[in-house]
Formats: C-alpha cells, sequence, structure tokens
C-alpha cells in the first residue's frame, strides 16, 4: 500500500520541484497555459487570461490539503516553467499515473526528461508504488520520449481514445514496475 505524502519539495540538478503558489499565475500563463503548442494535445484548452489561471490555482493550492495530491510546480533559473503531477492515484492497485507540461522556450533541454525521473524516484522509493504510468497523444512523440528516457516500457496504443477540437487522437500507453526501476 502506497504511503502517499504529499508534494514534498525535490531538488534536481537543476529545478525545484514544488507546490504550486497562487502568485505563480503569471508564469504559468505565460509560459504554458496561455499557448496553443503546449495545450495542443492535452486534455484541457488553453486560458483565456491570468484570471482564469489564477483561479485554477486557487484551486490547486487548497487541494494541497491531501496528502495524497503531488502537484509540482517545475521552478527553474527563478520561474515557473513547468507543472508535473500524479494526475491518478489508485491506490487499491498501488499505480500512479504521471501528467506533465512545460513552455515551450524550455522545450527540448532535458528538463521534463530531469523532473519525471526525480518524481518516479519519489514515487518508487518515498511512496512506495508497484507502478506508473504515463499516457500521451500518440501525435505528441516528445512525450513518448521523455516516458522512454525515464526507463518506461510502451504497452499499447489505444486507438481514437481522446476526442480534442473534433479530431480523435490515439493515445499511447507507458509503464515502469518498481521491480524494473534502477
Amino acid at each position: 500500500m502506497p504511503g502517499y505524502n504529499g508534494t514534498p519539495y525535490i531538488c534536481t540538478d537543476r529545478l525545484l520541484l514544488r507546490r504550486f503558489e497562487v502568485s505563480d499565475f503569471h508564469d504559468m500563463y505565460r509560459n504554458w497555459a496561455s499557448d496553443e503548442r503546449v495545450t495542443r494535445y492535452l486534455k484541457w484548452q488553453v486560458h483565456k487570461d491570468e484570471n482564469e489561471t489564477r483561479s485554477l490555482l486557487e484551486n490547486w493550492t487548497a487541494a494541497y490539503i491531501s496528502n495524497t495530491v503531488c502537484n509540482w510546480a517545475m521552478e527553474y533559473k527563478g520561474h515557473v516553467i513547468g507543472s508535473i503531477s500524479v494526475v491518478r492515484a489508485d491506490i487499491k492497485n498501488n499505480t500512479a499515473e504521471l501528467g506533465y507540461c512545460m513552455g515551450y522556450d524550455y522545450w527540448n533541454k532535458g528538463l521534463m526528461t530531469e523532473a519525471a525521473k526525480a518524481v518516479i524516484r519519489h514515487l518508487f522509493i518515498d511512496v512506495g508504488v508497484n507502478r506508473i504510468v504515463i499516457q500521451h497523444a500518440a501525435a505528441n512523440p516528445a512525450s513518448g520520449k521523455v516516458a522512454q528516457k525515464c526507463g518506461m516500457i510502451l504497452e499499447g496504443t489505444q486507438r481514437e481514445a481522446y476526442l480534442k477540437n473534433g479530431e480523435y487522437l490515439d493515445i499511447n500507453m507507458w509503464s515502469l514496475l518498481k521491480k524494473e526501476y534502477r
């Protein structure tokens, strides 16, 4: 049985993974929530304005009262550039699903892989989950590269599993088991 302990600080070589604060709304809106390049394959639409982002962060920060909420702001050089979170925790089956997004200006620098590896380590070592899953639109191979660099195995593709802006998207599923983790 996993022992979730909320959203602890995690430091990597270049990143501080921490809880979101409502005051992060400007960075979040500017760096990724308003950018269609970032949200193109995600399950949410771009934010209309900073007020929408601020409202979301008010909800997210209030949710930290639960010790099962794992939702990190990715801070890089003093700015919040993205997010990584457990989007689904299956306590009964000891599985966690990760979701992530990051501002376009920070793509292809290895930052998301660095964050994902740190969160995966936390979930296996500190929390004690048995299985970690990442799902992403097959049309977004960069997300798959993050999963692959984290040592995950492609389990398969769910065909036309998600409808976004009138287009059915195939969804790839990756997983890593605790016994496979190095």
